[in-house]
């Protein structure tokens, strides 16, 4: 199962990063350049342990739906938020949060199992990882830079 390793350094308290990382509202926005909104389930606000969110897109050319969970909660360290049904035959998305001085380190691990076999191990290889990668890294600088700058 490939796996995406991503650690920011925020210079922040953990609360606010760990909502800011929570926030459809914050997703939304970061995710603005593939139409992404939410549709069902939680649609804006904080995101809570059990309440699932339903998001339309348009990634790698085609129009997507997909539904996902949050399935562990435990403010202000993790949460993990998982696919109920879309595209990848599965994943789980690991938002991990150490306050260290006046920081946090904000670490998502990201796994992912895209269907179709053979064909979709080779898409994972040749650009999903990459592209999954691009998405959480452009995330995070949003979070990073809500988080540092509040007022902005």
């Amino acid at each position: 199962m490939p796996s995406v390793k991503i650690t920011t350094t925020i210079n922040a308290p953990i609360e606010r990063c760990f909502d800011l990382s929570r926030s459809i509202d914050l997703h939304t926005d970061s995710m603005k350049h593939t139409g992404e909104k939410a549709i069902a389930g939680r649609t804006s606000g904080l995101i809570e342990l059990g309440e699932t969110v339903t998001w339309e897109a348009k990634h790698l050319g085609i129009r997507q739906r997909l539904t996902s969970k949050i399935t562990e909660f435990e403010f202000p360290d993790y949460f993990v938020d998982e696919q109920v049904s879309g595209a990848f035959k599965s994943f789980r998305h690991e938002h991990r949060f150490v306050q260290q001085d006046n920081q946090t380190l904000m670490t998502d691990i990201f796994s992912f199992e895209s269907p179709l076999g053979v064909l979709g191990r080779l898409a994972n290889v040749l650009f999903l990882k990459s592209y999954m990668k691009r998405l959480l890294l452009k995330r995070n600088l949003l979070i990073k830079q809500v988080a540092e700058f509040p007022g902005r």
